[in-house]
């Protein structure tokens, strides 16, 4: 009797043993699966970091392009500069700009015009005070240009006292227009171009200068293309 309840006990013995080995066998295969499984997230983790170092790349490849286009890098050979305290000749320039299919450049004073600047009634009045001293040059705000890269430019500006503002002097002799075309342009109420276009040509010392022309307000964009046709014989 007890060698059969040896025995069994035995047998009971051998079945637990084997039991807990393949518990254990199973415990190790679900954790092998749980490290591949973080492996594979890793792994995917590691292309979105990838991906996102190509697009931080190519996104600041394109932003250099973009300020390249900014730093007057362009194909046109054709420039507008204008100068416009009121506004009235920045729409002629934009005009002239669609009509020439040109690059278009606004002239901008360190210390911007004020109403009371432009008041031409009043003697004390810093264009007034400008505009009797020839040798006035307003400092120049906006960023420099390479003229170089055109082979015309035309530049504009409103009539002052029946002449051109000093702040066109102070551009015409802040850079070299050897080989370029320049064409002059003007605003008024009334006035027509004057010695303005010779002014400025005489001031630059270099460049190409052509008869320049007074606009209206209303000029159409039609009658400006009549005048480029003119001017160079299309």
């Amino acid at each position: 009797m007890k060698k059969i309840i040896s025995v069994i006990m035995f047998f009971a013995l051998i079945s637990g043993l084997a039991a807990c080995a393949g518990s254990t066998g199973s415990d190790n295969i679900e954790t092998k699966s749980s490290v591949e499984t973080e492996g594979s997230h890793k792994d995917e983790g590691a292309t979105e970091a990838e991906n996102a170092s190509d697009m931080s790349e190519a996104t600041s490849e394109g932003s250099s392009v973009e300020q390249a286009a900014d730093n007057n890098q362009t194909t046109k050979d054709v420039l507008v500069v204008y100068f416009s305290a009121t506004g009235t000749t920045k729409g002629v320039a934009e005009k002239i700009a669609a009509a020439a299919d040109a690059d278009i450049y606004e002239i901008k004073a360190v210390n911007e015009y004020t109403e009371d600047d432009l008041n031409w009634h009043d003697s004390d009045s810093r264009t007034t005070k400008e505009q009797n001293d020839e040798e006035a040059r307003p400092e120049i705000g906006s960023a420099e240009i390479t003229p170089e890269k055109y082979s015309t430019i035309y530049i504009g500006y409103p009539i002052w006292w029946g002449e051109e503002p000093r702040i066109m002097d102070t551009f015409v002799e802040s850079y070299n227009f050897d080989g370029i075309n320049m064409v002059p342009f003007c605003t008024s109420g009334g006035s027509g171009i004057g010695r303005s276009g010779q002014n400025l040509a005489d001031n630059a010392g270099s460049g190409n200068w052509l008869d320049g022309k007074r606009f209206s307000t209303g000029v159409s964009e039609e009658d400006i293309r009549e005048w480029i046709s003119e001017l160079f014989n299309y």
